[in-house]
C-alpha cells in the first residue's frame, strides 16, 4: 500500500475536507484529529471515516459552513448548538468558553447539540487535559446495542472518555472505550472484507452470539461486560440526549448513508480544575498511581499502545489504501 508522510497526510485530510464543502476556518481542529486518530493507529477511524465525511458534505448531509452557537447558561455551564454541522468545529467553539471558566470556576459543563459523529473521542478529552484539566467527555450514537435479554438495539455504541493532565501540558493517561466489546466499525470493515468475526463481538438478529459479521451488522454489538457495558451506555445515552439535547439513538440520521438528513446526536464534556479541587495535591498522587502500575512487568497505562503507535508512525509513515487514496485525492 501506498505510505504518506505526516506532512502529506495532514494536507490530504485537509484538502480533501475543504474541497468537499468545509469552511476552511473549522478545517485545522478537525485536521488533527483525523491525523492523531491514524497515527495512534485506528486506521478504521481516521482515512476511513474521512471518506464519509467526504460524501456527507457533497449529499448534504452535514453542512460544512454552518457556524456553531455558543450560550452561556452560567459562568460555568455551556451550550453549544453545532446547526447540523461537524461535531468538531462546535467542540472546538466550546472549549473556547469551557477551558476558561473550568479554570476560574474549578469545574464546567458543555453539551453540544444538532451535533455529527465526533469520531475518536479521546482527542477531545485529551485537548482538555493538555490545557491542564481533568476532562470527561461522552457521545452518543445510531443504536447498535440492545438491553440485555432483549434483541431489538436502543442505545449506540456510546463511547466515554475521560483523560488525566500531567505537568507540562502533558497527559498522564487517557482512557478511551466504547460501551460494547469492539468498536462498530471493527464489525462492519469485517463485513466489508467478508472476513467472520470472534465470538463476543456481535449478536445476531435472534440475540444469539454470532461469528458472521454480516448477522452482527443485522444483529445487534456485543455490550462489553454484559449489563455493565449497557449500563455505560445508558448513561452516555443520558447525558447526551436527555442532559444535551442531542437526539435519542432511534431518532438519529445514519452515520453512512448519504441520505440527506442530519445525524443530529449530542456530545457532553466535564471539565476540572485538578490543582484547585485536590488542594494541590493532584499531580504528586497521579504520579504515585501511574508508577504503581508501570513499575509492573507486562502492564502499561491506557492509551500507552496508542501513543507508542505515535511515535512510530510519526517516522515510518501512514499506509492507505490505493482505491481509498484515490478516492481522497479526487476529493481534495
Amino acid at each position: 500500500m501506498p505510505v504518506l508522510t505526516v506532512t502529506a497526510a495532514h494536507d490530504l485530510i485537509r484538502a480533501a475536507l475543504i474541497g468537499s464543502g468545509l469552511a476552511p476556518h473549522h478545517a485545522p481542529y478537525f485536521t488533527e484529529a483525523i491525523l492523531d486518530t491514524e497515527l495512534a493507529g485506528l486506521e478504521g477511524h481516521g482515512f476511513y471515516w474521512l471518506d464519509y465525511y467526504c460524501q456527507h458534505l457533497r449529499s448534504g448531509k452535514v453542512d460544512g459552513r454552518a457556524e456553531p452557537q455558543v450560550t452561556a447558561l452560567s459562568a460555568s455551564s455551556f451550550r453549544v448548538d453545532a446547526r447540523h454541522g461537524f461535531a468538531h468545529p462546535a467542540i472546538e467553539a466550546g472549549f473556547a468558553h469551557l477551558v476558561p471558566a473550568a479554570k476560574a470556576q474549578g469545574i464546567a459543563a458543555m453539551a453540544v447539540f444538532n451535533s455529527y459523529n465526533a469520531a475518536t473521542l479521546g482527542f477531545h478529552t485529551g485537548t482538555l487535559a493538555r490545557a491542564g484539566l481533568f476532562a470527561l467527555g461522552a457521545t452518543n450514537a445510531v443504536p447498535t446495542v440492545a438491553p440485555v435479554g432483549g434483541n431489538q438495539p436502543i442505545i449506540g455504541t456510546n463511547p466515554l472518555s475521560y483523560a488525566v493532565p500531567a505537568p507540562g501540558g502533558q497527559i498522564a493517561f487517557l482512557v478511551d472505550q466504547s460501551a460494547t466489546a469492539v468498536a462498530w466499525t471493527a464489525v462492519k470493515r469485517a463485513a466489508e472484507a467478508g472476513q467472520p468475526i470472534p465470538l463476543g463481538w456481535a449478536l445476531d438478529a435472534d440475540g444469539q452470539p454470532t461469528t458472521d459479521a454480516e448477522a452482527g451488522l443485522a444483529g445487534s454489538m456485543a455490550p462489553a461486560g454484559g449489563v455493565k457495558g449497557f449500563s455505560i451506555g445508558l448513561l452516555v445515552e443520558v447525558l447526551c440526549a436527555a442532559l444535551a439535547g442531542g437526539r435519542l439513538g432511534p431518532d438519529q440520521g445514519s452515520f453512512t448513508e448519504n441520505d440527506g438528513q442530519p445525524i443530529d446526536n449530542g456530545q457532553f464534556f466535564i471539565a476540572i480544575d485538578p490543582d484547585r479541587l485536590s488542594g494541590g495535591s493532584f499531580d504528586a498522587t497521579i504520579a504515585r498511581l501511574v508508577a504503581s502500575i508501570t513499575s509492573q512487568a507486562g502492564a502499561r497505562l491506557p492509551n500507552a499502545r496508542r501513543e507508542a503507535n505515535k511515535q512510530r508512525l510519526a517516522v515510518e509513515g501512514l499506509q492507505i489504501e490505493d482505491r481509498l487514496l484515490s478516492r481522497l485525492r479526487a476529493f481534495a
